[in-house]
């Protein structure tokens, strides 16, 4: 069952924006950010949660999606995402942001698994300026923001697909704007001693 919700688990660049969150969901799906393991269990991670469209409007014209796409616009307007998470780190538990990565990470994965096991789904993006982020939302100073995840209702198809004879991994679109991920094989990806 949850190589099922990992299956199911895609980079979603476009969204149903009829679909709206609650602060009480992307509060449940912090709840299960913070039980996750942390590095030393220092718990250096804060969560800014939107889903009042003037806080998500203000995380969406922050941030860059898709860069592997720049001939393309995503999400296609009308199609952003309804809600965010921006995971940040309180610089006063800890100001090495490196060390905390691996925690960012499965905080991120576990917000996500939870939202698709509602049916929804989301994006992890890091191409934003922290300081930007941090200045739009009003953060504190010693709130730095890592990673933003993206959630709402999926309304586009993603197809997982085989790496090709070139190697090549870079996800693509068709002329019907489905989007493709290849990946690489079990085979490729196991090592034997």
């Amino acid at each position: 069952m949850v190589k099922d919700l990992i299956i199911k688990n895609r980079s979603c660049r476009g969204y149903d924006e009829s679909y709206t969150f609650t602060e009480e969901q992307l509060k449940n799906y912090v709840d299960g950010a913070r039980l996750v393991a942390s590095t030393v269990n220092l718990q250096p991670l804060k969560y800014f949660i939107a889903w009042k469209k003037e806080d998500v409007d203000k995380v969406q014209c922050r941030i860059r999606w898709a860069r592997q796409l720049p001939q393309m616009t995503l999400p296609h307007p009308g199609m952003c995402p309804t809600g965010f998470v921006v995971i940040c780190q309180d610089t006063n538990i800890s100001d090495n942001l490196a060390r905390f990565m691996k925690d960012v990470g499965i905080a991120a994965q576990s917000i996500l698994l939870m939202a698709v096991e509602e049916g929804l789904g989301g994006c992890m993006i890091g191409s934003f300026r922290p300081d930007e982020i941090a200045e739009g939302l009003g953060l504190a100073d010693n709130l730095h923001p890592l990673l933003v995840v993206a959630l709402g209702k999926p309304a586009e198809t993603i197809v997982l697909t085989d790496v090709g004879e070139d190697g090549n991994t870079a996800y693509y679109r068709d002329e019907n704007d489905v989007h493709y991920v290849p990946k690489r094989s079990l085979e490729e990806l196991v090592i034997n001693g």
